[in-house]
């Protein structure tokens, strides 16, 4: 699909948002819909089948978490990026149980958004490829085979493996989001634990694919 035409639904009730998001749109070269409620936004989703939402967590009424819910229910393919000032991670967890995709912090940032933007577009190619070959779309609560895909793609490529930090910063996916999908695959033990020992303050450990059994 060409990307030009790609439909980005923004949910906000905040005018100041609705606009800076369009105009990051527009510059991107994708189609903004504009909906200043989550009712609307949901109808917004039915009418134009959007290839991105962006929603916000604090809306009255249907609140983030409500909206992403509702979409759920009628679309297992569009990503859904989450804006929020929260950036909790027992927050971030029920959001992406809810079917939500990832996660950006307010105030917004253009490059920032523009990245997200790009990587959430990315996941939802992967996603209507996995609906046309007739695969799931999701592996588990909260898990799309497509974001896994693009977080293991790039552990496989770093032999020493990386920091959950490392791994954020590499696909351009939020904090949150890449923890869940680490955890998922330490739960599922798909994935090799380094622990760092010798800093100062919290220690944190390295995540390496592939996993390894001994013997």
């Amino acid at each position: 699909m060409n990307e030009a035409r790609k439909k980005i639904v923004i949910i906000d009730d905040e005018p100041d948002i609705q606009y800076t998001i369009k105009e990051i749109c527009i510059h991107g070269g994708w189609e903004p819909i504009v909906a200043i409620n989550g009712r609307q936004g949901a109808d917004m989703c039915k009418l134009h089948s959007p290839n991105l939402v962006i929603v916000d967590y604090h809306m009255p009424d249907w609140d983030g978490l409500t909206t992403v819910k509702k979409i759920r229910e009628f679309d297992s393919v569009v990503s859904i990026l989450v804006l929020t000032v929260d950036e909790t991670q027992e927050i971030a967890e029920k959001f992406i149980a809810a079917g939500a995709t990832d996660f950006a912090i307010k105030p917004i940032r253009s490059p920032d958004l523009i990245s997200r933007i790009k990587i959430n577009l990315k996941i939802n190619e992967i996603q209507q490829g996995y609906v046309n070959e007739k695969k799931q779309v999701f592996i588990d609560k909260g898990i799309s085979p497509a974001t896994l895909s693009i977080i293991c793609d790039f552990l496989r490529e770093k032999s020493d493996g990386l920091t959950i930090e490392e791994i954020t910063k590499g696909v351009n996916l939020a904090y949150q989001t890449v923890h869940r999908y680490v955890q998922y695959l330490v739960e599922k033990n798909h994935i090799e634990i380094i622990p760092i020992y010798g800093q100062l303050g919290r220690p944190k450990n390295k995540y390496r694919l592939p996993f390894k059994k001994t013997s």
